[in-house]
C-alpha cells in the first residue's frame, strides 16, 4: 500500500511569500527570538507564554520545502514508525503529555463553568522547544498519539503548543505499528476528536477537584499528609468491606462422606454421599458421620441410574486490557502495571532479525474483543494449516459486545502470524517472551474449535441413602490443544462401564470434615474483575488504581492478596460516614458511564461536571463539622534508646510506627520492623529485620541502618546458613506454584541462578 505524500497539514492553499520568507530568515539573523501564536497567547521557544490578543493571532506557516512532521508519544514508537517511512518523514516522540494542570494549585475555575487553566510541564521545556523547532521546519503535521481518550488529549494539546490548525484534517490513529496499517493511517487522517478530549479532560478535572478539596478535608480531621481519590477511594472500600466481612465471618463444621466402591470386574470407582430419604444430606458433627459411616460399610450399593450427556466447551475470547490483567496475574504471577509495562513494549516493537523493526502486538488498552476481518481470515488458515480442519469451528467464533464497551479498537492479538512465539525466543527478554506466548495462545485458542467431552453420571442407591459417582472423558481437544482457560484440571477422570441395576461392593467408607470458609481476599485479579464487572474506572485505570492506593499505604499484599492497613480502614471510615454519596461504588460507575456518554458526544463536559460539584460540594460542607479523629496511643515493649523511656505505637500517614512516649520533649521515632533472628554480615552487630520500600514491597536490611547499608530483596533462610562456595548468606524464594528455593545471596557466585538476557542478532533462517 503505497503512503500518501499530498496532504498538507494546517497549510495555506498558496505557498510561503517572499515577504514571509525574508521575514523568518532576519529573525533568525538578527537573534531576535521566534514565536509561535498559539490561541491569543504567543509560545516562545523558551516554553513561556505571552498573552496576545485573538484578533493577532497568526496561523503557522509550513515550509513546502520542509518534511512531513509525524508526532507520537515514545521515543520506541517513533523509531519503529520512522524505519516504515520514507526519507520525506521525521518521526519524533512527545514523550507524553506536554501540558497540564498546574501541579501547584487546583488550576480549575469552578465559578466559570470548570474551566481548566493548562500549563507546560517544567521538565518537558526542551521537548516542547525542539518539537517546536521540527514544526517551524515541517511541510505539515500528523498528531499520531495512541489511540484513545488520553491520547487524543495529548494530540489537541500539541495542537495548541504547535499552532495547528484543528479545522482541517491532522489526527492519525492506528491499532497496530505494522507498515500497512501506518501507511493506511496516513492516508486517512481525521480532525481531533472533542468529545473524546472532553471525556478525558472531565476525568482528570474531577480527579483534580476531589484531591484538592477532599485530601485537605482527611489533614484536618483524620492526620496530616494524605490523600484520597474518587476511584481509588472506592477501590480501598472494597477491599474494606471484604477484610470486615472475613473478620465478622464464623466458621461452621460440616462434614462430607465419600465412598469407594467395586465392580464385579474388580474395577474401582469414587462416589459421594448426596441424599438420605429423598432429602439432601446436611451432616454436622462427626457423630452423625460416623453413624452413617457404619450404616455404608460392607453393604452393597445398587446403580438406579446412568445419564450420558455430551458437553461443547467455547474458548474465551481474546484479551481485554482487562482480562490480559487478570491471566498475568494469575498464569505469569505479573502484577498489573507490570502486564501493562511489558505490553506496552511488545506494542512498540523492537528489532525481529530479517523482519525489521515489528510491533509485536496490537495496541494493549483496549475493551473490545473484536478481531479484523483481515487477521480472522489469516487465522483460519494458519489454524487449518498447523492443526487440521477438525480445529476450524464450522462456524467463526464471534464474540459480544459488553454493554458499556468503547469497542474502539481491536481485541489484543499478535500483529504478524508469521512471528509465533519459538521465533521470537532469541530476541525477547523472558518475561516478554511469557507475556507474547500468552497473547499468541489465548489469541490462536479464540478463534479454534470447542472442545467436545462426555460427561457420566451414576445415581446408586444403598438402603435409605443415595451416592452419586461422576466421570469424563475428553473426546476432541479443540481449543484445549493451545490455551486451557480453566483452572481446574482438565485430566480425563474415567467410570467403569457401569448399567443400571448392577450391583457394585462398598471397599471403605471416608468421612472428611470441613469448615464453612470465608468470602476470598481481593488478590489482583479478583480486584480487576470486581472493578470491571461494578463499572468503576476503565481498562486503562486499573494498573494506576491498585499502584495508587499501594502506594498511599492503604493496603498492603499479604501471600499475593490484598489487605487493608490500619491508615486503609481509618480513612475508609471516615469517607464514608461523611463522604457516603461521593465514595460510593453506584456514584462512581454512574460517573463513569456519563464520562463514555461525554466522548459519544451524547452528554456535555459542563452538565457532568455540575451534576457530579452539586453532590461532592453539600457533603463537603457536611464534612466541614466533623469530629476530628482521634487514633489512640497503644503501648510498646520497645525502650526509647534516647531517654529511656517506654516507646508507643502512633499512627501516621505511612499507618503505624514506634515514637517516643515523651514527646515533644523526646522525638525520636522508629519504624516498626520483624527481626529474622539473622546477624547482619556486613557490620556483624545489627540483625536483618524486615522493611518495606516506599512502594510497599518488602526487603530485607540491617536494624542499625542508617549506620549500615546491608540490604536484600530475597529473605534470609533461617536458621542462618551460609554459601559453601563463597560463604554469603543465603536466601530463599518462593515461586508461585509453592515452592521455595534457596540460593545465595552473592550476585557474583557462581551457583546463584543465572538470569536470562535478550539475545540479537539472530539468523531468522536458522530458527525456521
Amino acid at each position: 500500500m503505497s503512503i500518501k505524500r499530498s496532504i498538507v497539514i494546517g497549510a495555506t492553499d498558496t505557498k510561503q511569500t517572499d515577504d514571509t520568507k525574508k521575514k523568518r530568515r532576519t529573525k533568525r539573523e538578527s537573534g531576535e527570538k521566534e514565536t509561535v501564536t498559539v490561541s491569543g497567547k504567543v509560545h516562545q521557544k523558551n516554553g513561556t507564554f505571552i498573552m496576545s490578543r485573538k484578533e493577532d493571532r497568526e496561523p503557522r506557516v509550513f515550509n513546502p520545502d520542509g518534511k512531513w512532521l509525524v508526532i507520537v508519544e515514545s521515543p520506541a514508537k517513533s523509531k519503529t514508525i520512522e524505519k516504515f517511512l520514507g526519507d520525506e518523514y521525521i518521526v519524533k516522540a512527545s514523550m507524553g503529555h506536554l501540558r497540564d494542570l498546574p501541579q501547584s494549585q487546583m488550576g480549575v475555575d469552578i465559578e466559570h463553568d470548570f474551566t481548566p487553566r493548562y500549563s507546560n510541564l517544567p521538565g518537558r521545556k526542551k521537548v516542547i522547544d525542539e518539537l517546536c523547532a521540527d514544526a517551524d521546519e515541517a511541510k505539515g503535521i500528523f498528531l499520531a498519539t495512541d489511540p484513545d481518550r488520553e491520547g487524543e488529549a495529548i494530540s489537541w494539546h500539541l495542537a495548541y503548543i504547535l499552532n495547528v490548525d484543528t479545522s482541517k484534517s491532522c489526527r492519525i490513529t492506528f491499532n497496530e505499528i505494522t507498515k500497512s496499517a501506518v501507511a493506511e493511517a496516513l492516508e486517512n487522517p481525521r480532525l481531533i476528536d472533542m468529545n473524546m478530549v472532553n471525556a478525558q479532560q472531565a476525568r482528570r478535572i474531577l480527579d483534580r477537584i476531589v484531591g484538592y478539596r477532599l485530601s485537605p478535608m482527611l489533614w484536618k480531621k483524620v492526620c496530616k499528609g494524605l490523600s484520597a481519590g474518587r476511584v481509588q477511594s472506592v477501590a480501598v472500600r472494597l477491599v474494606c468491606e471484604r477484610e470486615r466481612e472475613i473478620q465478622a465471618f464464623i466458621p461452621e463444621e460440616y462434614w462430607s462422606i465419600e465412598g469407594t466402591y467395586e465392580t464385579t470386574y474388580k474395577e474401582k470407582f469414587v462416589a459421594q454421599l448426596t441424599h438420605k430419604g429423598g432429602k439432601k444430606v446436611a451432616i454436622a458433627n462427626k457423630e452423625e458421620a460416623q453413624a452413617i459411616q457404619e450404616q455404608l460399610e460392607k453393604q452393597e450399593a445398587v446403580i438406579t441410574a446412568v445419564e450420558r450427556r455430551k458437553r461443547s466447551r467455547r474458548p474465551a475470547p481474546p484479551f481485554t486490557t482487562s482480562t490480559l490483567q487478570q491471566e498475568g496475574v494469575r498464569k505469569l504471577n505479573f502484577g498489573a502495571k507490570r502486564t501493562m509495562m511489558i505490553a506496552q513494549h511488545l506494542y512498540e516493537g523492537m528489532e525481529i532479525g530479517g523482519f525489521g523493526h515489528v510491533g509485536l502486538i496490537t495496541y494493549m488498552r483496549t475493551d473490545s474483543t473484536r478481531i479484523a476481518k483481515e487477521m480472522a481470515d489469516a487465522v483460519e488458515t494458519y489454524i487449518r494449516k498447523e492443526y487440521g480442519d477438525a480445529f476450524y469451528p464450522k462456524k467463526r467464533n464471534l464474540y459480544g459486545v459488553k454493554e458499556n464497551s468503547q469497542d474502539a479498537h481491536e481485541a489484543i492479538r499478535p500483529t504478524m502470524l508469521e512471528l509465533p512465539p519459538h521465533m521470537l525466543k532469541p530476541f525477547l527478554s523472558t518475561e516478554e517472551l511469557k507475556l507474547y506466548t500468552l497473547i499468541w495462545n489465548r489469541f490462536i485458542a479464540s478463534q479454534m474449535a470447542a472442545q467436545e467431552s462426555e460427561t457420566v453420571t451414576a445415581t446408586m442407591e444403598s438402603d435409605a441413602y443415595k451416592l452419586r459417582a461422576s466421570g469424563r472423558q475428553i473426546l476432541f481437544k479443540g481449543f484445549t490443544e493451545v490455551y486451557e482457560d480453566d483452572k481446574k484440571d482438565d485430566a480425563a477422570m474415567l467410570l467403569p462401564d457401569l448399567k443400571k441395576n448392577d450391583r457394585v461392593k462398598n471397599i471403605s467408607i471416608k468421612p472428611e470434615q470441613h469448615f464453612t470458609q470465608p468470602p476470598a481476599r481481593y488478590s489482583e485479579a479478583s480486584l480487576i474483575k470486581t472493578l470491571e464487572e461494578k463499572g468503576i474506572g476503565r481498562p486503562s485505570t486499573y494498573a494506576p488504581i491498585i499502584d495508587t492506593i499501594m502506594a498511599r499505604n492503604y493496603v498492603e499484599k499479604q501471600n499475593r492478596n490484598f489487605v487493608p492497613t490500619e491508615l486503609g480502614f481509618v480513612v475508609v471510615d471516615f469517607l464514608v460516614k461523611h463522604f457516603s454519596k461521593l465514595i460510593n461504588v453506584d456514584f462512581t460507575a454512574h460517573l463513569e458511564e456519563e464520562l463514555d456518554e461525554i466522548a459519544n458526544g451524547k452528554e456535555t463536559y459542563l452538565d457532568v461536571m455540575k451534576g457530579f460539584y452539586s453532590v461532592f460540594e453539600e457533603e463537603l460542607k457536611e464534612a466541614d463539622d466533623a469530629e476530628k479523629v482521634h487514633v489512640a496511643d497503644e503501648p510498646s515493649d520497645e525502650i526509647c534508646e534516647l531517654c529511656g523511656s517506654p516507646m508507643v505505637y502512633k499512627f501516621g500517614r505511612f499507618g503505624r510506627f514506634l515514637a517516643c512516649s515523651r514527646f515533644p520533649e523526646c522525638k525520636n521515632t522508629k519504624p516498626i520492623t520483624v527481626s529474622t533472628g539473622v546477624t547482619c554480615p556486613k557490620c556483624g552487630q545489627g540483625e536483618i529485620v524486615e522493611r518495606k520500600s516506599r512502594r510497599g514491597r518488602v526487603f530485607y536490611g540491617c536494624s542499625r541502618y542508617p549506620a549500615c547499608d546491608f540490604t536484600l530483596w530475597d529473605k534470609p533462610v533461617v536458621p542462618e546458613e551460609r554459601c559453601s562456595t563463597c560463604g554469603s548468606l543465603m536466601v530463599e524464594r518462593t515461586y508461585k506454584n509453592g515452592t521455595t528455593k534457596k540460593f545465595c545471596s552473592n550476585e557474583a557466585c557462581p551457583t546463584r541462578p543465572k538470569r536470562k538476557l535478550r539475545k540479537k542478532k539472530v539468523d531468522m533462517e536458522e530458527i525456521k
